[in-house]
């Protein structure tokens, strides 16, 4: 596949300004500037799986099961109908409130080589959210207020953010799993991914097995990867029996920085992170391979079903217009280094 020279070379030089970013954002949520002059009005506002190999819109799992074994396939249908009392809500403010990340390269970052004269949020993230706003909104030209506004959030704090009505909805590399659907609701899926290790390269960690006998391994506190590694290590499970996975830290990036810092030996993330964080720094690969098959979802309050089916209904139609593979080719592609494509969508009704 063809490499982006340029693109990688850009992701190593943002990688300081991305570390020191991340260290602000491991505080709480953080308000970004084009959303502070609703500063005060925000505040107040209140409230892994299989692989689906089923055709597009099959229906699948019912939210009444007693088992959840395949929670990427527990959403609503789409539906366009912006009746419902949620919908309308955002509607009346004027925009859509938005949990992001601004340390992760390629899906939600700060690019100081941007050129503009204030540095804006880019990523694939960041696009999926901005078009769910102008469906929803519609689009906003040259000297309208924005239709969007972004708060950026801790890894340890999606939930929170969801529940607490501080945004509207998380899209931020966020894994749908059974565990967080008991909290939040999620869209249908919109892109697949699995638990990677990242290591220095020149490591003698091969990936997810018994070579991390000994070492210290990092994850974000409350992701899937902290859960996994708990529940393997609760288990007995041989790669991680003879291993150290007591480092947890508020945002994923941070993992990096222990890394760099020599303080952990090794990472446990979604490898689509990984990927990137090893753009950023070519003395750390990913190692082995995916151990898991997970699903990122757009996360939205549990009351908010009319809400989730607007979503589902701007994710089916960024598919088939070509959206998310232009988003894709653009941010993510240069550190995937392969092709990819959306995964199937599957509804609960």
């Amino acid at each position: 596949m063809r490499r982006r020279r340029g693109d990688r070379g850009r992701g190593r030089r943002v990688a300081g300004v991305l570390a020191g970013l991340c260290a602000l954002a491991a505080g709480g949520a953080l308000l970004l500037p084009q959303e502070r002059q609703d500063a005060g009005r925000d505040a107040d506002a209140g409230p892994t799986g299989t692989r689906s190999t089923a055709a597009n819109g099959r229906h699948a799992a019912d939210d009444t099961d007693d088992a959840c074994e395949r929670p990427e396939a527990r959403s609503p249908a789409p539906s366009e109908d912006e009746g419902g009392e949620t919908v309308q809500e955002i509607k009346e403010r004027g925009h859509l409130r938005v949990g992001v990340d601004q340390n992760s390269y390629g899906w939600g970052y700060r690019d100081p080589n941007g050129g503009s004269r204030q540095v804006e949020l880019s990523g694939f993230d960041i696009d999926l959210a901005k078009r769910i706003a102008d469906e929803i909104l519609g689009p906003r030209g040259p000297g309208q207020e924005p239709n969007i506004r972004f708060h950026a959030i801790p890894t340890n704090q999606r939930v929170p953010a969801v529940r607490e009505g501080r945004v509207d909805m998380v899209v931020r590399t966020m894994t749908i799993s059974c565990e967080r659907l008991e909290e939040v609701s999620f869209s249908a899926p919109y892109f697949t991914t699995g638990q990677q290790v990242l290591a220095p390269a020149r490591s003698d960690v091969r990936g997810y097995d018994r070579s991390l006998a000994g070492k210290k391994i990092c994850t974000a506190a409350s992701s899937t990867a902290h859960l996994r590694l708990r529940k393997d290590k609760e288990e007995g499970a041989a790669a991680v029996a003879g291993a150290d996975i007591g480092t947890t830290v508020p945002n994923q990036l941070d993992c990096l920085v222990r890394l760099q810092l020599g303080e952990v030996d090794a990472v446990v993330t979604d490898s689509a992170l990984a990927a990137s964080q090893a753009a950023q720094d070519p003395s750390v690969a990913l190692k082995g391979e995916e151990f898991t098959e997970e699903y990122y979802g757009v996360a939205m309050a549990k009351e908010a079903d009319d809400l989730v089916r607007r979503v589902n209904a701007v994710l089916r139609d960024y598919v088939s217009d070509g959206g998310w593979k232009r988003a894709y080719d653009r941010w993510l592609e240069p550190t995937m280094k392969k092709p990819a494509d959306p995964p199937p969508a599957v509804y609960r009704d």
